[in-house]
């Protein structure tokens, strides 16, 4: 009775899995999904091959901003800490002229080109952001970077 009960759940386990697997998973834009790709004026001229931010009915997604002053390649001196509040900066400006505010973020994704400057990183970071307002984050470290720098940030809010 036992292999039976085993043998059974086995059967329910493979069935609920084959009938997921069937299932349509693809995500399909419905007639009232609005898609809109944001760059700002200062980002244009750069000409990456991706948009600052992506407004999806009313979610922005915010592509990771490094530490560089708008407009240009060029990174704020000064160590992670500087990076990660320019970061943070260029996130909220994103935010402010897509109709928005660094308030509606409701969560971060953070990349450390080393993980021995979370310390660091998180220290600033903790001064952005409003104590009763800190959106649900994860944070992890890689190698390479854009532009070589320390920290990229990416985001996402709601739309006001």
């Amino acid at each position: 009775h036992i292999n039976n009960t085993c043998e059974m759940n086995k059967i329910y386990i493979i069935s609920a899995l084959f009938l997921f697997s069937c299932s349509n998973t693809e995500i399909k834009k419905t007639d009232n999904t609005k898609i809109e790709h944001f760059t700002l004026t200062e980002s244009e001229k750069l000409g990456f091959p991706f948009s600052d931010a992506t407004i999806v009915n009313n979610i922005i997604y915010v592509s990771g901003q490094v530490g560089n002053f708008p407009g240009t390649t060029e990174l704020i001196s000064g160590g992670i800490g500087s990076e990660t509040t320019q970061a943070l900066n260029n996130i909220k400006s994103i935010l402010d002229q897509a109709g928005s505010s660094s308030d509606n973020i409701f969560k971060c994704l953070c990349m450390l080109a080393d993980i021995n400057d979370y310390p660091e990183m998180n220290s600033a970071y903790r001064m952005f952001f409003d104590e009763n307002k800190k959106p649900s984050r994860s944070t992890f470290a890689g190698s390479g970077l854009a532009l070589g720098a320390k920290i990229e940030i990416e985001c996402w809010a709601v739309k006001k």
